[in-house]
Formats: structure tokens, C-alpha cells, sequence
């Protein structure tokens, strides 16, 4: 959304600048109107050119009318800088998706500025080890179809999950550099419960993708041959069928010579 208060001064400008036009065409109608309306009366001419400086002098009068109601109206407070910041940076977001790339690139920018939060705390590897398994199982999630298709919906409620554990580990681990001794104690095993419920929840995880690897592998994986392995072995032999049956011929029948 645009800034109220620029929205507000360009507007402002917009319409001085159309009630000096239009005062500008009234005073030409006009004058040529007085000049050109003969003494002896007015004719068909003479109406229109008094018609036309008549609705000219109107319509500036209304736009200097509207000049002044609004520049009498107090102008919109200016916007804060942050969050000024924020709606530039909500605009370039929403260009850059409507790109054919631009939701992946997003997608990839959002994860390392994630990673890059937790760099030098020890949820850092959790994340990262996280990341690695959420990508893994992203590229089979097309093929997770039927009775996998739970186990897909769970991974995401998960991955929301551990990534939100992530983050408040990497805060208590922060503030437990900063606590009292008073404090130190309870704030340590807070953190330990934490950090340990993190742990188990990742390698967890992993091995929900490494059962969805599993379960593609044996979706797709047939009981002897690969049918388009089996579809080239045909092909192949038929070509080598036709190439000996055409063999056989030239030597059956060979071809006259020309005296």
C-alpha cells in the first residue's frame, strides 16, 4: 500500500495542476468568445463558443473548489521508517513471486536468513541436519501418494514444529549466557529438556524420510525388469529380426546384372 501522506501531496498537485488548466482554457474561451459575438446579435457560431467558454469557467471553478477542500484538510501523519521499510519490502516480496522462479528463490532466501539466526548456538546443526531431510523428503512428495499421504502431512506439521523448537532453543541458549548464578541452574536444565526434545525430534525425522525413500523404492521398483527395459529388449529383437529376414532375401534372390 502506498504512503497516505505522498498519496495525499500528489493528489493535491494533480489538482492544481488541472484548475490551472482549466482557468487557463476559460480565460482563452472566454476572450475569444467576447471578441468574436457580434454586436449585432448572436448567432449559431457565437453559442457555441459562449457555451464552451461558460462550461470551461465552470469546471475550473470546481476544481479550484476542490483545491481548497483539500488543501484545508490536515495531511496524513508520515509514516513510521520500519514500518514504511516493512511495506516497501512487502511490495518487492509479492513482485518477485509473481516471477516464474520467484517463489523457490524466496523459499531458498528464507531458509539460509533462518540458518544464518542460528549460527553459533548449538540448534544450528539440528537445523541444519533438519533442513537437509526436508529437502530429501520435498523431492518425494509427489510419489508419496494413497496410504503415504498422511505420513506427508505429518512431516509438515513437524517440520513447522521442530524448526519453532529450534529457534526457542537457540534463545534460551542465548539468554543462558546472560543469566545470574542465581538463575543459571534452572535456566540449564530448561535448556537441556529442550535441546534433548530437539535431538529426538530430528533424528525422528530422518527416519520418516528414510521410510518414505523406502516406500517409493518399492512403489516403483518391479518384480523382474524394468517395463522400458523390457520394451527396448522387443524393439531391439524385432530390428534384428527385420535386419536378418532382409538378409535372407538379397541372398535368395540376387539382383541381374545389367550386360
Amino acid at each position: 500500500m502506498a504512503d497516505e501522506r505522498n498519496r495525499h501531496f500528489r493528489r493535491l498537485r494533480r489538482l492544481r495542476r488541472s484548475a490551472r488548466r482549466w482557468s487557463v482554457l476559460a480565460g482563452g474561451l472566454g476572450g475569444a468568445a467576447a471578441v468574436l459575438t457580434p454586436y449585432a446579435g448572436i448567432g449559431l457560431p457565437d453559442a457555441v463558443w459562449a457555451g464552451a467558454a461558460g462550461s470551461a469557467i465552470a469546471v475550473a471553478a470546481w476544481r479550484w473548489a476542490d483545491l481548497r477542500a483539500l488543501a484545508a484538510a490536515p495531511a496524513p501523519p508520515a509514516l513510521d521508517p520500519a514500518e514504511a521499510a516493512a511495506r516497501s519490502r512487502a511490495r518487492l516480496v509479492a513482485a518477485v513471486e509473481r516471477l516464474p522462479v520467484g517463489p523457490g528463490v524466496l523459499s531458498e532466501v528464507r531458509r539460509v536468513r533462518s540458518r544464518l539466526a542460528l549460527r553459533g548456538t548449538s540448534a544450528a546443526t539440528a537445523w541444519a541436519r533438519l533442513d537437509r531431510a526436508a529437502l530429501t523428503l520435498a523431492g518425494m512428495t509427489g510419489r508419496l501418494t494413497g496410504l503415504a499421504e498422511p505420513a506427508v502431512q505429518e512431516a509438515a506439521e513437524a517440520d513447522r514444529s521442530l524448526r519453532d523448537l529450534a529457534n526457542r532453543v537457540a534463545s534460551v541458549e542465548r539468554a543462558l549466557k546472560l543469566a545470574p548464578a542465581e538463575a543459571h541452574g534452572s535456566l540449564a536444565e530448561a535448556y537441556g529438556t529442550l535441546a534433548a526434545q530437539l535431538e529426538s525430534g530430528v533424528a525422528a525425522y530422518e527416519r520418516l524420510v528414510v521410510a518414505a525413500a523406502g516406500y517409493v523404492a518399492e512403489d516403483v521398483r518391479p518384480s523382474t525388469e524394468h517395463p522400458a527395459a523390457a520394451r527396448l529388449t522387443e524393439a531391439t529383437d524385432l530390428l534384428h529380426g527385420v535386419a536378418s529376414a532382409l538378409a535372407e532375401l538379397r541372398t535368395a534372390h540376387p539382383p541381374l546384372r545389367t550386360p
